[in-house]
């Protein structure tokens, strides 16, 4: 690339550009869902549906997305788990299109941020499952017979210990892959032959951000559920 962000803030080393970039997406989206508040209003316009494009448009539009994903998943009685499940996703689409901005760096292509977002995910939906279920949720890794209940255990604890790194592997690779080609074709190219890669870009900065919060709904819909 022309320029990158360890030329647009001195000090600021390749190995931690990350860091700035995961600042600039938490600060970005502080002040997104302050300008949305301010943007309900008071009385009935805060459970009138936004008229017009506008930042609360945007959060409503994922928090209606959402309502729905969760009320097919986990049942009406899941909406409350609907804030965590935007929070991720928003927050992961924020960092993720921080990338599109040439010579930027986004937080979700190092792989320290990804995995510390799956073991929040890890630790979130055993805590769940727990709360949920009791200790009847130990059940769940010595499966269906008590004779296989050792193997079941070592093959259980295997599984999930590599959720969160899977997590963060699949989101870190994909973002540093599509990070690199449209860096590639910027720097041989620089004008209109990047743009559909921009695109492109942008397309999976949407789907890995979904496909990250779909993946934490399922691990949470299994944790919590009753037939264990």
């Amino acid at each position: 690339m022309a320029f990158s962000l360890t030329e647009l803030i001195p000090g600021v080393g390749h190995d931690y550009a990350h860091v700035a970039t995961f600042g600039i997406a938490a600060t970005g989206l502080i002040v997104a869902s302050a300008v949305a508040r301010k943007q309900l209003g008071t009385g009935e316009e805060r459970v009138i549906p936004a008229g017009r494009f506008s930042v609360r448009a945007c959060f409503e539009l994922i928090t209606e997305f959402f309502v729905g994903m969760v009320d097919m998943i986990f049942g009406h009685e899941g909406r409350k788990l609907v804030p965590m499940f935007t929070s991720i996703f928003t927050f992961i689409l924020l960092n993720n299109l921080i990338g599109v901005i040439p010579g930027m760096t986004p937080a979700t292509e190092n792989i320290n941020t990804t995995l510390a977002m799956g073991t929040f995910i890890f630790l979130a939906y055993n805590y769940m499952g727990l709360r949920e279920n009791g200790l009847a949720y130990l059940k769940h890794f010595l499966g269906p017979l008590l004779w296989l209940a050792p193997l079941m255990l070592i093959i259980e604890l295997i599984s999930h210990l590599v959720r969160p790194l899977s997590l963060g592997l699949r989101l870190a690779n994909v973002m540093r892959g599509d990070h690199t080609v449209v860096g590639i074709f910027l720097d041989l190219v620089p004008l209109f032959a990047p743009i559909p890669f921009y695109l492109l870009g942008i397309f999976v900065c949407f789907v890995q951000a979904f496909v990250f919060t779909l993946l934490s709904m399922v691990y949470v819909s299994l944790a919590t559920a009753h037939d264990h």
